[in-house]
Order: C-alpha cells, then sequence, then structure tokens
C-alpha cells in the first residue's frame, strides 16, 4: 500500500515537499516513481528512483527544480519540489515496482506496478 500526501495550493515560485508512505512491502530492491496527470493529459514521469543505489530518474521539464529522495528506515519516498510552476499543477501519484539489483531505475508508468493514490498540486500564476 501506497499513501501519498503533502499535495497543496502554492503559489508561483514556491515549494512543496510530496512524502509516500509505503507498507505491506517485503521486498528488499523496489523503485519508488512520481507521476502526475493534468487534466485534460496523460499521466506522465516526474521522477523515480531506486533502492539498490539511489540512481534517480527526473523528466527534464522538472530538472534542477524538483529532488526525489527515499528514507528506507521509515519506508518512505519524498519529491521535494521547489520553484514551482502553474504547468506543474496535477494529481501526483506515487507508484512502486520490484526491480533487480542490476536494472537502472524505470520510469515508465507500465514498469510501476503498485499504485498511490493522488494528491493535488495546484500552483497559482
Amino acid at each position: 500500500q501506497l499513501q501519498a500526501s503533502g499535495g497543496g495550493l502554492v503559489q508561483a515560485g514556491g515549494s512543496l515537499r510530496l512524502s509516500c508512505v509505503v507498507s505491506g512491502v517485503t521486498f528488499d530492491d523496489y523503485a519508488i516513481g512520481w507521476f502526475r496527470q493534468a487534466p485534460g493529459k496523460e499521466r506522465e514521469a516526474v521522477s523515480c528512483i531506486a533502492t539498490t543505489d539511489d540512481s534517480t530518474y527526473y523528466a527534464d521539464s522538472v530538472k534542477g527544480r524538483f529532488t526525489i529522495s527515499s528514507d528506507i528506515a521509515k519506508n518512505t519516498a519524498y519529491l521535494q519540489m521547489n520553484n514551482l510552476k502553474p504547468e506543474d499543477t496535477a494529481v501526483y501519484y506515487c507508484a512502486l515496482t520490484i526491480i533487480s539489483s542490476s536494472w537502472s531505475v524505470p520510469y515508465r508508468l507500465y514498469q510501476y506496478v503498485y499504485w498511490g493514490q493522488g494528491t493535488l498540486v495546484t500552483v497559482s500564476s
């Protein structure tokens, strides 16, 4: 089970930190991804992290502004979002998939098996 939280309303240029708490996972090697879906648009990958080596993926649109991290001891992943823009407005979802230690961090939607509910991020101009 994945529980995402931390969304809200923020002005452009502001910051938010999303959290994704993972429960019921007994695997050691997995990846957590943050995805978002804006109204009328397809769901897209934002950022992903592999717990095996902390390798990360960032969409070009968020590079330099968003930072993904994970705290295995707390079974929690975070997405720190800085310098938010109105185009970042979307429902943000966290997802998890099992990986092998030799794999690169997955970032495609179909690669993720377990999904949490979304948290809405609204950035006003």
